[in-house]
């Protein structure tokens, strides 16, 4: 098998041995197109008979957008997508709405990266049905791989629209011929680029062994789109024609404005309104001659692509009769500027699709643009704020992302928070710096600051000038951080608990998704392995979704556990089974009850912490248990007391509304038109068909467990605790129904057990407890100056009364005596002692 590097290459080749074959040529040369060679060996297309070479900006040297732009049509940002809707609606595709950047419904990567991974995996397999065979969407897409590009080559984004035209078709319906006519007639009339610009580059692609040609659209060094054609899938036994043809075009919407408006680079047309209000804040006087001339050779400085950047800077100084250095500095303060407006603009859409910055996961990524931009704002001590510029985005972006408006007052604070943060680390940075400055400081030092304690290179370097000390920092530092994350973040391979052979067991038949007093039924064993044994049928709720699994009785053989693997429910059983034999089955009504109970409860809970923090919040893991349940949540700081009362407060009217729990069973298309990606709140779920739990009003999500029919079966909802899991995710501990009950009797207990020890009442333990730790203390400060201790050193009479209930009196105990609530009472037992001890002797 061919990996898809070698696959690309490969078809590369076939497709241009035969390009009337792959490509299409009827329409080129109508069109009066020629096919060349260029020197760096790729075939293209062109009606310009003296044309040498690709048009490449590698291969002409540049780029060419600004002087004579060949456009005939300027077109705004958002003007780009609503002509492409207008004239591709005219031919019969359906435009539909983006996709969050969040890939929640796709198990294989956390953001959106191109258009057509909105429909990746499950459409792309033919698994689900896409949205309409002919659409068009205008994507915002994030990529971190050219961080340190980003202001300085003039077209390097993190954070970009993607307009994506996908075709979705049987073999009989395609018809690649129209596909290519529809975009070259948008190019040419829709943005008004002459044939003569344009050169057309014979491509191959290949992903997820599936591959076909493609065609690249350059004009003056600029590569504005390319058209995929997912035609073929790579199979050990034999390549075959895919079931299900697909067209990948993927147009950058910031590319097609910068070409059309000839303006100096790509965020001068994306983002003008924000530019101007940064230039007026900042008071950075923006060299506009200056940038025309240097937007030619402003792609040359791609720190991927060279092995010296301070030499390239040099020669692109040499091309406009200036010093490199001088350039350099010439040009930085607005590349910051764009930079800060860029990564801003990002970290809007990324936060209100429900990303949060973190050191974990794709959150890293956020953070690492985060604290670049604040670093720019700190190197030039601009008085900007971040949440401010994420407003001016807001609005520009309103006619095509509404949301993002209606959002913005929970996202600045999100943006406030981080900065917050920042500036937090900044401040202990300089205690760091302090410890190592008089050590060689290199490349290494610069990124384990970075990565372990969040420190940038230009706070190191700002620290180190006050001591006298250089610091040099690389260009591409931010891609060195991406590289040490990625071989930090490995993956490891998930652990098979079970692995057994049921090759030809047809798949178990699932009564559980009914009602959850579905607790008795009929069912024959059709599988015996060992103590494992699968029926036809089953109602066993299996260990999967955080929630633990059912038992009870089959036949006469008692059932120990349950677990799931692939299409089939296995029971592992004590007792004696046959296979063909039919049995009565019985579910535990108990264990059922309370797991459906604590289960149903996590929903509420979760749309609770939604209402109460924001919706930012999304489920991040959860686990229900008979004792208690616990959600984990995304959020960016620790939950104040406060906090949790108004979640339990939310949740428990939630309950008290008695809501009917609705479950069904229903097609995945249908199920994400009608309440969108919120319904994958546990992760991506496979299959056609998914299986839905809608509280509404409350929450919504795909969902496999065990639930009640109402809300008001749930029975009281008690938070136990909260704490900080991880940077940017929070865990909720709580109890429904009779394990609540059960919690509280076990507080009450704790407590009059504590009060019991230190001979008060209950509402007298916190204040003695202040008593016995200050007596402690005092007795261990006088005995360690070898003084006596008197009586009344270590006599304790406090009575006084403080009002709360049983578990605001243990955690008030808990906080004087700084121990856990868990261990209160093990800590008053302890100081009781060692005051014992050391009271010893007197008199």
């Amino acid at each position: 098998m061919k990996t898809d590097k070698e696959l690309k290459k490969w078809f590369k080749e076939v497709a241009s041995e035969s390009p009337d074959k792959y490509y299409a040529t009827d329409i080129l040369e109508r069109e009066g197109f020629l096919r060349k060679k260029c020197k760096c060996g790729l075939w293209f297309w062109t009606v310009n008979k003296n044309q040498e070479v690709c048009g490449d900006p590698a291969c002409q040297g540049g780029t060419n957008v600004v002087e004579e732009n060949p456009s005939k049509v300027k077109l705004s940002f958002i003007e780009v997508w609503e002509q492409f809707k207008k004239m591709f609606s005219s031919w019969g595709y359906k435009p539909v709405a983006r996709y969050p950047v969040v890939a929640r419904w796709n198990p294989t990567t956390d953001f959106t990266m191109a258009s057509i991974a909105a429909f990746q995996p499950y459409v792309i397999s033919g698994e689900v049905e896409p949205p309409a065979q002919k659409l068009v969407i205008p994507q915002f897409c994030l990529r971190f791989g050219d961080v340190d590009n980003v202001g300085v080559t003039g077209s390097h984004c993190t954070g970009f629209v993607m307009i994506g035209q996908h075709i979705f078709v049987e073999p009989s319906k395609w018809d690649q011929n129209k596909l290519f006519e529809d975009i070259y007639k948008y190019i040419t009339e829709g943005v008004g680029i002459p044939k003569s610009e344009l050169t057309l580059h014979e491509d191959a692609w290949a992903g997820g062994a599936n591959y076909g040609p493609c065609m690249e659209f350059f004009s003056r060094g600029v590569e504005l789109f390319n058209q995929v054609y997912m035609l073929y899938e790579h199979r050990e036994s034999g390549d075959k024609e895919l079931d299900i043809k697909v067209l990948d075009m993927g147009l950058g919407m910031e590319r097609v404005a910068w070409f059309s408006q000839g303006a100096p680079n790509i965020y001068e047309a994306t983002f003008p309104e924000v530019l101007r209000k940064l230039e007026k804040r900042t008071n950075v006087q923006h060299d506009v001659d200056l940038f025309k001339k240097f937007s030619q050779y402003s792609s040359l400085l791609n720190v991927d692509e060279v092995d010296d950047i301070n030499k390239v800077w040099e020669e692109v100084g040499e091309k406009l009769n200036m010093d490199g250095a001088a350039l350099k500095k010439s040009i930085t303060p607005m590349t910051a500027i764009y930079s800060v407006a860029e990564h801003t603009r990002a970290l809007l859409v990324a936060i209100n699709d429900g990303a949060l910055p973190s050191n974990v996961g794709g959150g890293y990524n956020l953070r690492v643009i985060l604290r670049r931009a604040l670093g720019f704002i700190d190197q030039y001590g601009w008085d900007v704020k971040l949440k401010e510029v994420a407003k001016w985005h807001a609005e520009e972006l309103q006619p095509i992302f509404p949301e993002l408006i209606e959002n913005i007052d929970e996202i600045g604070k999100i943006l406030d928070v981080e900065t917050g943060k920042h500036y937090a680390t900044k401040e202990k940075a300089k205690h760091i710096v302090e410890r190592i400055i008089y050590k060689e400081i290199e490349t290494e030092t610069l990124l384990k600051l970075y990565d372990s304690d969040g420190i940038s290179p230009a706070t190191v370097k700002e620290e180190a000038e006050k001591h006298g000390k250089i610091i040099i920092i690389p260009d591409n530092f931010y891609a060195l951080v991406a590289q040490r994350h990625e071989q930090k973040v490995k993956k490891l391979a998930t652990k098979k608990e079970h692995d057994i052979d049921l090759k030809g067991v047809p798949d178990t038949e699932i009564l559980y998704w009914g009602s959850h007093t579905k607790l008795e039924f009929d069912a024959k064993v059709i599988k015996i392995v060992g103590d494992k044994a699968v029926l036809d049928r089953t109602a066993f709720y299996p260990t999967s979704g955080g929630q633990l699994h059912d038992i009870g009785i089959i036949g006469d053989a008692e059932i120990t556990e349950v677990f799931k693997q692939g299409s089939h429910v296995v029971h592992t059983f004590k007792g004696a089974l046959k296979e063909g034999e039919t049995v009565k089955c019985v579910v535990d009504a108990e264990r059922r009850l309370q797991l459906a109970i604590h289960h149903t409860a996590t929903h509420i809970v979760n749309g609770a912490a939604k209402h109460v923090l924001g919706m930012h919040v999304w489920q991040a893991g959860a686990a229900k248990t008979l004792e208690k349940s616990r959600l984990d949540i995304t959020h960016y700081e620790s939950l104040t007391k406060e906090e949790m009362e108004k979640i339990e407060s939310a949740a428990n009217d939630t309950v008290k509304k008695d809501i009917p729990v609705n479950k069904m069973l229903i097609p995945r298309k249908e199920a994400e038109e009608k309440y969108g990606f919120a319904l994958y709140q546990g992760g991506a779920v496979p299959g056609k068909m998914i299986r839905v739990v809608e509280i509404p009003d409350v929450d919504v999500e795909a969902c496999g467990g065990t639930h009640l029919d109402r809300t008001g079966e749930v029975g009281e909802i008690k938070i136990i605790k909260s704490t900080k899991l991880q940077d940017g995710i929070v865990r909720l501990e709580f109890a429904a129904g009779k394990a609540a009950e059960k919690a509280e009797q076990q507080e009450s207990a704790q407590l009059s057990e504590i009060a019991a020890v230190l001979g008060v009442n209950n509402d007298q333990v916190p204040a003695r407890a202040a008593e016995l730790f200050q007596k402690w203390k005092k007795a261990k400060k006088t005995l360690k100056k070898k003084q006596p201790l008197a009586a009344e050193d270590l006599e304790m009479v406090s009575n006084d009364i403080f009002q709360g209930t049983d578990e605001e009196v243990i955690e008030e105990t808990a906080k004087i005596l700084k121990t856990p609530v868990k261990d209160v009472e093990k800590a008053v037992k302890k100081f009781l002692k060692e005051i014992e001890e050391m009271g010893k002797g007197v008199e």
